[in-house]
């Protein structure tokens, strides 16, 4: 690790040192560091700016670990968020960039925010998980740094319904890996919404894309693999690169 990174945070040091690791397609490990979210979300600012001085642009919000499930798998106690990029769209049944080392897919509900800062409309989508540290081993606060793990959303059909009651299965191929309902996340995803504004301090920008946690636990992503969730009446894929 850099001197700079193992020495008292510098969110510049820290950003600069996740962002290479992903253009490179590295795996790091995880540090033994003091960090605080404080500190963590110093660090995901500033590897934001960085990607938007390459010309990305922000277009919604990802939360983290809204699902008693997802929290469960990685080990942490608390959500979190991020910032999803129009670089990370991936178009329905499309395939993931091949840049990505260790991708995983995790189904979730996403919500358009109108233009009274509420929910538009709800979307079923699928998140694609790409940590830059090495076997998903981190802390809440590395894990935040590295802006929640966000690498790639799937945006399929508009979900109609009760949206807590909505069921999924999250399907690789001709396997059913996992089910789950939209009530996982914090007990609906609108719940979600509202704490991510607590969380920002602010109001959200209409046509914000706001995805509301993981249903399921993440599934990896192989090459050439295909990942279906299905919602009633909407689906949407993915594809692992080749």
């Amino acid at each position: 690790m850099d001197a700079a990174v193992n020495a008292p945070v510098d969110p510049h040091a820290w950003a600069a040192w996740i962002d290479a690791a992903h253009r490179e397609g590295r795996l790091l490990d995880a540090p033994e560091h003091d960090l605080d979210l404080t500190a963590a979300y110093a660090v995901q600012d500033r590897l934001t700016a960085r990607r938007e001085a390459r010309g990305a642009r922000r277009i919604g919000w990802k939360l983290g670990y809204t699902s008693a499930v997802m929290r469960e798998q990685m080990g942490v106690d608390t959500p979190n968020l991020g910032p999803l990029l129009d670089t990370m769209v991936v178009e329905p049944g499309g395939a993931v960039p091949p840049t990505l080392v260790q991708p995983r897919v995790e189904p979730e509900i996403g919500l358009v925010v109108g233009a009274d800062g509420g929910p538009a409309e709800a979307r079923a989508v699928l998140e694609v998980v790409d940590s830059v540290w090495r076997d998903y081993r981190f802390t809440l606060a590395t894990n935040t740094a590295d802006g929640s793990s966000a690498a790639g959303v799937v945006v399929g059909p508009v979900l109609d319904g009760d949206l807590a009651a909505l069921t999924v299965e999250l399907r690789r191929g001709d396997d059913l890996e996992a089910t789950g309902r939209g009530d996982a996340a914090m007990g609906h995803p609108h719940h979600a919404l509202d704490w991510l504004r607590g969380a920002i301090g602010g109001a959200l920008r209409p046509g914000d894309l706001v995805i509301t946690g993981g249903l399921t636990r993440a599934v990896p992503l192989g090459p050439g693999e295909v990942v279906e969730a299905r919602f009633p009446g909407a689906t949407v894929a993915v594809q692992g690169a080749r």
